[in-house]
C-alpha cells in the first residue's frame, strides 16, 4: 500500500499528498499544488503541474480568482485613478515588507500602519504637523515605509503635493479596510487573508511567461 495513504500534504497538512512536488521535494495535495503554485512555491520551469495549468488552469484556481475579485472590487470602485493606482503602489509595498519581516506580518499589522500613515497625513492636510504611531513594532515600521514612499512621490509633485498626500490617504484607508476585513469576507481562507490575497494579485510573472499565468494575476488588478 502507497504510503502517502496514511500521510498529510506537508503544506497543508490537512488533505492526501498526491503529487510529487520537484519545489518542496515532497508529495503535496492537488489543492496546494493549484492554489500555491508560484505564489508560495517557487515551481521550476519544467514541473509538468504547472506546464498543464498554463493551458487548463483547474476549476479550483478559477473560483479562488473568482472570490477573489468579489472581494476586491468593492474596495477599489469608487477610487479615483489616482487614488487606485497610488493603492496598487502602497499593495507592493506591503507584499514587499512582508517578504522580509521579523517577525512575520499579520493582517492586524497591516491595518494598524496604513490607519497610522493615513492619519497623519490627514492631519497633516489640515495644518497640523503630527506623526501618528502604530501600536505594534510590526505596524509602526510599516507605517514609517508608507510615509518614506508617500514622501518621495509628494516632493517631487510640486503645486499636487496636497492633493496627492489627500489621494494617498484614501488610498490607506482602502487599503486598511481590505487588511480589517478579508479574513470575515473570506472566511475559510489560511492566514494571514489579506496578505495572502496580495501575494496572489501581485505574483510576477516568471521570465518568459506572458500568456495564461500572467493573465490569472493581472485579472487580480481591478480597474475602478
Amino acid at each position: 500500500m502507497n504510503a502517502t495513504n496514511h500521510q498529510k500534504c506537508p503544506s497543508c497538512r490537512e488533505r492526501k499528498p498526491k503529487r510529487l512536488c520537484p519545489a518542496l521535494g515532497a508529495t503535496i495535495c492537488t489543492v496546494c499544488c493549484a492554489t500555491k503554485r508560484q505564489v508560495e512555491i517557487a515551481c521550476p520551469a519544467d514541473c509538468v503541474y504547472l506546464s498543464s495549468a498554463k493551458s487548463h488552469p483547474p476549476a479550483v484556481v478559477q473560483r479562488r480568482q473568482e472570490r477573489d475579485v468579489s472581494f476586491v472590487l468593492p474596495l477599489v470602485s469608487d477610487l479615483t485613478e489616482a487614488q487606485y493606482r497610488l493603492l496598487v503602489l502602497l499593495q507592493s509595498v506591503t507584499v514587499a515588507q512582508a517578504q522580509s519581516a521579523i517577525p512575520p506580518l499579520l493582517d492586524d499589522d497591516v491595518a494598524e500602519g496604513a490607519s497610522a500613515a493615513a492619519a497623519t497625513l490627514e492631519t497633516a492636510g489640515k495644518g497640523i504637523i503630527y506623526q501618528h504611531q502604530a501600536v505594534s513594532v510590526p505596524a509602526q515600521r510599516l507605517s514609517s515605509e508608507y510615509g518614506r514612499v508617500i514622501g518621495e512621490i509628494a516632493s517631487s509633485a510640486g503645486s499636487q503635493q496636497a492633493r496627492l498626500e489627500r489621494d494617498a490617504a484614501a488610498a490607506l484607508r482602502r487599503l486598511e479596510q481590505g487588511a480589517r476585513t478579508a479574513a470575515k469576507m473570506l472566511a475559510g481562507d489560511e492566514a494571514p487573508v489579506y496578505l495572502k490575497l496580495l501575494g496572489r494579485m501581485l505574483q510576477p510573472a516568471s521570465p518568459g511567461e506572458k500568456g495564461q499565468e500572467s493573465t490569472q494575476s493581472s485579472s487580480l488588478i481591478v480597474t475602478p
